[in-house]
Parts: structure tokens; sequence; C-alpha cells
């Protein structure tokens, strides 16, 4: 089986029943094509597992219902009555809707329009009234519900736990992402690649003392990022309390992750909608964690106006430090974690290349990098090998940043070149041909923890990462503007106010690495050649850049001439003989 598979942990009757709710799609061929079965199949899920819930208290929910109804506040006595954070006052369940074939449609709307507002408010996100519609119209509707309604159907608290439907959810959930191609993969971020964050995260954290951590997604998809970590939290220790905080813009990925937080007993209250980089929903707030995958390469225009303004009240807002190019927002997204980060907190999220290196000196990328490393946040890079996502096959980057490093790691970053630490798939997912196996986590978290310089873990024909360790300052440097005077027809220096006046076209920049001495460098590299520049000293800038390519960058010997033109007269006498072959008998 699959490594990725949760149903490694959690046990085949689990996949079973996923499959069997996979299944229901059979009746839905035709009307519905094949990438929207998701659209009937996860709402569905949805109700049912509340419906199965409810039921041992649907009785006593109605009572309390007709006690309280003319109260003005009624939803604490309903939840109460229920036992949950949501419940249902309709009269009907799915056992008297299938008891009125005719009235299928008005009833379940009934049914539907019977649950709170939370549960109403997941609805809505899945468009679900839209797709009621035509699975009437295709006289579904009632098949559908018949088939959920089954014993093989059943979702109850009973037979399958919180954590367990969460993980049957989320199967359902791969599957849809599979079937829908790369748009909802966009959302979704297989357990290998969270796994390797959880794991980078936890290494070193001492959770024995038990009480509460938060755990913060700041573009969460479906939430799989939230779910693992407090999998992960609750592995080391029971008794520690995980609170699950989320933010998401996309209205279908939302429902899911509001209902999986519903379907594991968590506060749905916490997962929240709207676009974070122009709405945030947690101002003020402070968590222990953060674990997100953010989008990159994706334009920021939508939310430029939000955005700028709110970098102009400078260190109230999250965007102080500077703003990127406004063709790719991903490092928004880090100054917004930042922000968030408690005093204590630990953050892991993802970018893309540009984020190591795109911009000059005194640009908004360049800035933003300087905030981090001369504020001593940056714990660790690790660079993903290509081909890791359903959505992308570029080379992806896990930055790990903490506000509370130990003191053997401060003042310093950790570089982990893991783009030959994979294993490939037996069978691809949109892009995603590689997965990070057990054996590869443990290789990165392994070299993570030790923090070791040039230090290479597994194997270098095979399977292997590399570390290396930067003091922060290493990826500094002062940008100076170099002059050359301008010359009049007798090769002398034009001078104005008894200075010489600057050669525009002789014009030429250095970049000065910050752990040298400007003036040392200047008298070395470039006096020698041009005596008579100097330094426009005003002009001096400060950018930083993470070039990690170039550190692990390992010459190849090019293949000797002499055994190039040997295997160049092989493909002649080998053309030349398949010519013969094809042209011999004429």
């Amino acid at each position: 089986m699959d490594e990725n598979n949760k149903f490694d942990v959690v046990g085949t009757n689990i996949a079973e029943k996923a499959t069997m709710i996979w299944n229901v799609a059979d009746m839905l061929r035709g009307p519905f094509k094949p990438h929207e079965y998701g659209l009937v199949i996860l709402p569905m899920t949805v109700v049912k597992r509340f419906h199965d819930c409810l039921l041992p208290t649907h009785k006593t929910v109605l009572e309390q219902y007709e006690k309280v109804k003319n109260f003005a506040v009624i939803d604490g006595f309903l939840t109460k009555a229920s036992g949950y954070q949501f419940y249902n006052i309709s009269k009907y369940t799915f056992e008297s809707l299938l008891a009125d074939p005719e009235n299928i449609e008005a009833n379940f709307r009934d049914y539907l329009n019977g649950f709170s507002a939370n549960v109403q408010d997941v609805l809505a996100k899945f468009d679900f009234d839209n797709i009621i519609r035509r699975m009437v119209e295709s006289n579904t509707l009632y098949l559908v519900i018949k088939e959920f309604n089954s014993q093989k159907g059943y979702l109850g608290p009973d037979k399958i736990s919180a954590v367990d439907c969460g993980y049957i959810f989320e199967d359902l959930v791969k599957r849809f992402s599979e079937s829908f191609g790369e748009e909802a993969g966009a959302h979704f971020t297989s357990r290998d690649i969270i796994y390797l964050m959880t794991d980078l995260l936890l290494s070193d954290a001492d959770l024995s003392k038990g009480g509460n951590v938060t755990v913060y997604d700041m573009a969460m998809g479906t939430s799989q990022m939230l779910s693992c970590m407090e999998e992960r939290i609750q592995e080391l220790n029971t008794e520690i309390g995980v609170t699950c905080f989320g933010q998401e813009f996309n209205p279908s990925t939302f429902a899911i992750a509001k209902a999986d937080m519903m379907i594991r007993g968590g506060d749905p209250n916490n997962m929240r909608f709207g676009d974070t980089l122009s709405e945030d929903q947690f101002s003020g707030y402070q968590f222990q964690y953060i674990i997100s995958n953010p989008p990159f390469g994706i334009d920021w225009k939508r939310e430029k106006t939000a955005v700028e303004a709110e970098a102009k009240k400078g260190e109230l807002g999250r965007f102080a430090p500077g703003l990127p190019k406004i063709s790719d927002g991903q490092q928004l997204f880090v100054l917004n974690g930042l922000s968030k980060l408690a005093p204590n907190g630990k953050m892991a999220i993802i970018q893309n290349g540009s984020s190591l290196f795109s911009g000059d000196a005194g640009s908004g990328p360049s800035e933003i990098r300087r905030y981090i490393l001369e504020n001593d946040w940056l714990d660790a890079i690790v660079q993903l090998g290509t081909d890791m996502f359903m959505n992308t096959g570029i080379s992806t980057y896990i930055w790990i940043c903490s506000k509370d490093k130990p003191v053997h790691r401060a003042g310093k970053v950790q570089l982990i070149d893991a783009s030959h630490c994979f294993e490939a798939r037996r069978k691809s997912i949109g892009t995603k041909r590689n997965d990070i196996t057990d054996k590869c986590r443990d290789l990165i978290v392994k070299a993570y923890g030790a923090f070791e310089n040039g230090t290479v873990y597994g194997e270098k024909d095979g399977i292997y990462c590399q570390s290396k360790i930067f003091g922060a300052e290493e990826f500094g440097y002062q940008k100076i503007i170099v002059e050359q005077p301008q010359k009049d027809e007798n090769g002398e220096t034009i001078l104005k106010k008894g200075k010489p006046v600057a050669d525009v076209s002789l014009r030429d920049t250095e970049n000065v690495p910050l752990t040298e001495e400007i003036e040392e460098y200047f008298k070395r590299e470039v006096l020698p050649y041009a005596p008579e520049a100097w330094i426009d000293e005003k002009k001096t800038k400060k950018g930083y850049e993470i070039p990690m390519t170039r550190y692990f960058y390992e010459y190849q010997a090019p293949e000797p001439v002499e055994e190039i033109a040997v295997r160049l007269h092989e493909l002649e006498l080998d053309i030349q003989s398949s010519l013969d072959a094809l042209f011999g008998e004429e």
C-alpha cells in the first residue's frame, strides 16, 4: 500500500467505508461528470455524519426546541440538548424522508433547513442548493439518500470515531482532488510533505508538560495540515489539548475544512472564511505553531489596496518590512505568519525559489529577507525535490522560522538540500511523481536535529540529503555604486565645485559581502582596474539573498572529448547501417 496513505495507520475498514461512499458515484454517472462526483458526495457525507451523530438526541432536541423557540437566543439550549456544537430541529430523519418518495425534495430541504447556522454555512459554501436541484432533475436524489441510509452508509460515532471519520472524509477529499485535477490539487498537500513539516516543527519540542497548544494555517485549503499537526502532537502526548485555527477563501475548500473540523469534534468557529491578505480573520492572535502551504507565483492585484493600506500602518500592521512584487504574493504570507507567531512560536511554510533571491538590494523581497534574518528568525530551509505536488513540478522549499531558537542555533541558519531525498511513486497523481517516504523523512529530520555543517545523510549515489550551516550575516551584502570621472577632450577630469563629475556611462555596481569591509573590498577588487573610481556612499544599500543552489553546487567534469568522438562515430556507423538496410535493395 502507498506509504502516503494514512490507512496504513487506521485500518482497512475505514478505506472500505470511504470506497463504499465514493461508489455512490455509480448512480451519478451521466447527469454528473466524473470530476463533479465530489460536489455531491462530500456534502452528503457531511450531512449523513451529522444526521447519524444527532439521531440519538433527535427527540430531545425537538422537545427542547418547542420549549425555547420563542426565546431571543436559543443556540445554547439546543447544542446542550444535541450534545454537539451543531443541531437539527427538523422533524425528518433519513428514514422518514425515504418513507415519502413523492415529496423527497421538499422534505429534504426542510431537513437541511433545520440545521444550526454553522452547518448552514458549510452547505452554502458547498453550493449544495444547486447540487440538490441537479439531483432532482436527474432523478438521483432519492437513490443517493437511500444509499447513504443503508447499513454500509452508517457514519454514527458509536461505530466510527471522530478521528476515523476525519480520515474517511480526507480520503474522499483526496479522491475528489485527484479526479478534479489541477484546480482542486492546489488546495491539497499530500501527507508525505505535511508529515515532514510537522516532524521538523516538533523535532525539538518539549511537550511533556501537557497543557494546550495552538496551531494556525493561514491558507488551510481542506485543513489537512491542521489535522496532521494535531495528530502528531497527540502521538507525542495524548494529554495535550490542541486548538486549531485556519483561514481559507475558496468557498468549497473552506466548506470541507469547516465540516472536517466539526466531524473531528473541534470548534468550527476557528475555521474562518476570507482572503488572508486583505481580510485577516485573526488580527491580534498569536499561535505557538504555524504550518502552511500558501499559493506562490500568484499575483496580489485583488488585495493590493488593502495590503498597501496596511503596509502604511508600519509596525501596527503585518507588512511593514516591505512588499514583494505584485506578480507573486507568497512573501506576504510569510510576513502574516511572523506577525502571528508567539514569542515561543515556530512556523513551517512552503515557498518556491523566488523567495530566496528575487529582488535587488533595497527592494521589497530583499527587505523582507533582511527583516527575517536580522531578527534571527530564520532557522532552516529545506529544499525538496521536483514533482512533489499535485499541481506543480517545480522545486519547493520549506522555511522553518522560529522566534525562540535554542542557544546553539542562535545567529545561524541551516540549509538542507533534500532534492535527492525522495522515492518515485508507482503511479503519479497530476504532477506528483515523487514521495518523501518514511526513510526520506527520517534522513531529513535527522539532518535538521544534528545541526552539522557539510554532513551528508544517506548514500550519495542514492537517497540522501546534505546539511550546511551559515551565519545569518553571510547572506547579506552591501550594494555599492562605483563612479568614474568624465574626461574632456584632452583627457582631463571634468570638475564641478572642485569635485569630479561622474560619467554615467561608466557607472557600475558591486555587491560587497557583509562579512567584508567595503574599503578593503574596494581597494582589492576595483581600484587596480579603475584607479580614479570612487563610491557614491549616499546610494549604498543593504541586501539579502540565499543562493541555495550555489552553496550546494558540485562540479561535474564533462565527458572527455575522445569519448564523445567515439560515441559520435558509433552513432554514425549505426545510422549508416540503418540507411543501408532501408535502401539496400535499390
